[in-house]
């Protein structure tokens, strides 16, 4: 059995000190132009503090029409780069390996906010409260987005971060194309998983040529479909985590939302084993679903993960990682009071978001 504690290098040479990341978190503390603010950046350090081998920033959108949510961090200006350089400075000065997680959200980037109809794989209907259409992508439309990641990921490499991850998990743009459902195209990037996949695999092939090793590229995935993530196969899904190996990426992370359950089409299974079958030893995995507990982290290294990823634990457990490591610990579950919780460097604005999941309760 392999520790949480652990160090791991991965395939691109940076080495992280244990097996434990911080999954990548939507905040809402970005300013209106997408640059970081104080807030967003005392919650990221906080956690690289707090003992997590790999800090992950929120999905930061490449391009401003890639735009999901407010708020929300971005990597398309040069302007956002000041603020990039001190976060990715106050993460590895503490030990950590600081990824930007790097997004286009496609068909869920309202208008509101960007300004423009959203796009997608393809025009389709969802039966959902305030669902927007999208127009179909143009051939201009991909040229362009690639070319947003390539600069995302070389100005994140400039901004001193260790790597980048490119977000194709959750319904967003790489997941609508990968869909079988939403992308309805005829041509070269519909039909055929390798069409459907190649959007994502010609960006990711662009972004490892544009970031050579030592900066690390890895990839998020949702393995089948939950919520926004639609008309997404585990069987194809783990043909594209092998395509994306071949392509040079380091790592892949599997976004279980639920790592204790087994998978939805094959219901006597865990859905990690496969990918481990699939990727070469030396491509990373990294596991994610309503971990809480050493023993919940420790079952997913024993499922196949090489890393796990920590999502709301880590909202109120800072210290999990130096906690988890030094013996028994009993982790924070909530809700807890706002005041508690700007205790955890969590400003009111991630305060009054993270009403939505109920871990928040009146003073």
């Amino acid at each position: 059995m392999t520790s949480l504690a652990t160090p791991i290098t991965l395939r691109s040479g940076a080495t992280a000190r244990n097996r434990l990341a911080l999954a990548p978190l939507t905040n809402q503390q970005s300013h209106r132009d997408g640059t970081i603010s104080g807030d967003e950046h005392a919650w990221l350090e906080r956690r690289a503090a707090g003992g997590f081998a790999i800090v992950e920033t929120c999905a930061a959108h490449v391009s401003p029409d890639g735009q999901g949510f407010p708020g929300q961090l971005g990597v398309w200006g040069d302007h956002q780069l000041p603020g990039l350089r001190a976060l990715a400075a106050a993460i590895a000065g503490h030990g950590a390996l600081g990824l930007v997680q790097l997004y286009h959200g496609g068909v869920r980037c309202p208008s509101a906010l960007t300004g423009q109809q959203p796009w997608s794989a393809s025009a389709f209907d969802e039966p959902r409260p305030n669902f927007e259409r999208p127009r179909p992508a143009t051939r201009a439309d991909l040229g362009r987005v690639l070319a947003d990641f390539v600069a995302a990921a070389t100005r994140s490499a400039a901004a001193g971060f260790h790597g980048v991850e490119l977000h194709a998990a959750h319904g967003y743009l790489f997941s609508q194309f990968l869909s079988n459902t939403m992308n309805q195209r005829s041509d070269e990037w519909g039909g055929s998983l390798a069409n459907r996949a190649r959007l994502l695999r010609d960006v990711a092939r662009a972004v490892r040529a544009a970031c050579p090793h030592p900066f690390t590229v890895g990839v998020r995935l949702s393995p089948e479909d939950f919520g926004h993530a639609r008309g997404i196969d585990l069987d194809e899904t783990v043909q594209v985590a092998a395509w994306l190996a071949e392509d040079g990426l380091d790592f892949v992370h599997v976004s279980l939302w639920d790592g204790r359950k087994h998978s939805l089409k094959y219901p006597d299974r865990h859905p990690l084993p496969p990918f481990r079958a699939a990727l070469p030893r030396d491509v990373a995995i990294i596991a994610a679903g309503k971990v809480w507990t050493a023993d919940d982290a420790t079952a997913l290294l024993d499922h196949g993960a090489d890393l796990v990823a920590i999502g709301r634990a880590a909202i109120l457990n800072p210290d999990w990682p130096r906690l988890a490591l030094a013996g028994p610990f009993e982790p924070e579950r909530g809700p807890l009071t706002p005041t508690q919780l700007r205790g955890l460097a969590i400003s009111d604005t991630f305060v009054e978001y993270l009403r939505n999941f109920r871990l928040v309760r009146d003073e």
